[in-house]
């Protein structure tokens, strides 16, 4: 397999360290397992719904995790031992699956429904008020410039 050199990406950026590291994983992730299948829908500007097909599936055979900014789904079906089935054919897959999913700065899971075989699990990217765009004042000549005290510091006349 290729490798990519990211150095040129470290040239001009700041603060994208994870970047990196998440497309070489990505690259070299498996890709052969579509199960189940999913979609990523935006709902507004900072809302989103992850929908995976999760027929044949009880609440009970779910799990929701996130650590560390991986957002992990976990399957497992319930063997059945009492009830034996003769298939003729079977196309419904009810295998145990694990899905992850790498999730952005600031983007939490705010929920998760089950209806109608499809898991939809809600995130919001809430960028702290200090991230938000915020406008910087430029000084010229003739204005007031600012004036940095410390406590410590002495007044000279």
């Amino acid at each position: 397999m290729n490798s990519i050199d990211f150095t040129p990406l470290y040239r001009s950026t700041i603060g994208f360290d994870r970047l990196p590291s998440l497309l070489d994983k990505a690259l070299r992730s498996d890709t052969t397992s579509n199960y189940p299948p999913y979609d990523i829908e935006m709902v507004s500007e900072n809302k989103y719904a992850l929908s995976l097909a999760v027929a044949g599936f009880k609440r009970n055979e779910l799990d929701i995790q996130v650590e560390k900014g991986v957002l992990t789904v976990h399957g497992h079906k319930a063997q059945d031992e009492g009830n034996k089935r003769e298939y003729l054919y079977q196309g419904i897959a009810t295998r145990s699956f694990e899905r992850k999913f790498n999730l952005a700065d600031h983007v939490e899971v705010t929920g998760a429904d089950l209806q109608d075989g499809l898991l939809t699990i809600q995130l919001v990217k809430e960028l702290p008020e200090e991230m938000k765009p915020r406008t910087i004042p430029i000084n010229t000549e003739g204005s007031q410039q600012l004036e940095h005290k410390t406590s410590d510091s002495k007044k000279v006349a």
